[in-house]
C-alpha cells in the first residue's frame, strides 16, 4: 500500500517538475531574450528598459551606438513614438552560459507599423547578445543588432 502512495505522489508531482525543468531551461541570454520580445511585442518602452544592464551597451539598426540607459531609452523612444510593433520573432538561436554570464546569437523578424500610416515594415537581421547575471536577475550587458539589407535590383 505505500508504494501506492508514493507513485500516485509522483505522478502528481511530476507536471511541477516538468515546469521547473522548463523554468531552468531558460536561464541566461534567453531569458533575457525571451523577456524582451515580450516587451516588444507589447510596446513597453519599461519593460524593454529592465532587460538592459544600467550600463549595457547597444547596437541596434539605424541608430548610432547606445551607452547605458539614457541613450538606450532614447533609441527605444525613437522607435516606440513613430511605430507600432506588430511581431517579433527570434529564430535559429543559439545559447551558451558559463557562470554569471551568457551568449546568445540568431537572426530575427521585426515588424514595425508606422504610427503615421502605412504599411507595416518588415526588418530582419541577425544578433548578438551578451547578459550577465546582476543581483540575481538576467540583462543585456551588450545587445547588437544589424538588418540584412535587401537583395540589389536585378539579383537573386
Amino acid at each position: 500500500m505505500p508504494h501506492v502512495w508514493i507513485r500516485t505522489a509522483l505522478f502528481a508531482l511530476l507536471p511541477l517538475l516538468a515546469s521547473f525543468a522548463s523554468a531552468a531551461a531558460e536561464t541566461g541570454a534567453q531569458a533575457v531574450d525571451n523577456a524582451w520580445v515580450k516587451a516588444m511585442k507589447a510596446n513597453d518602452l519599461e519593460a524593454i528598459l529592465r532587460t538592459y544592464a544600467p550600463d549595457a551597451t547597444a547596437w541596434l539598426p539605424g541608430v548610432k551606438e547606445s551607452r547605458g540607459q539614457q541613450a538606450i531609452r532614447a533609441a527605444y523612444e525613437g522607435m516606440l513614438s513613430a511605430n507600432t510593433v506588430q511581431n517579433v520573432l527570434l529564430s535559429d538561436t543559439h545559447y551558451k552560459s558559463v557562470g554569471d554570464t551568457s551568449v546568445g546569437w540568431g537572426r530575427f523578424v521585426l515588424t514595425p507599423a508606422p504610427k503615421a500610416g502605412g504599411e507595416p515594415v518588415v526588418l530582419t537581421g541577425q544578433f548578438t547578445a551578451v547578459a550577465q547575471r546582476i543581483g540575481g536577475r538576467w540583462v543585456y550587458i551588450v545587445d547588437h543588432a544589424s538588418t540584412v539589407p535587401p537583395p540589389a535590383a536585378g539579383t537573386k
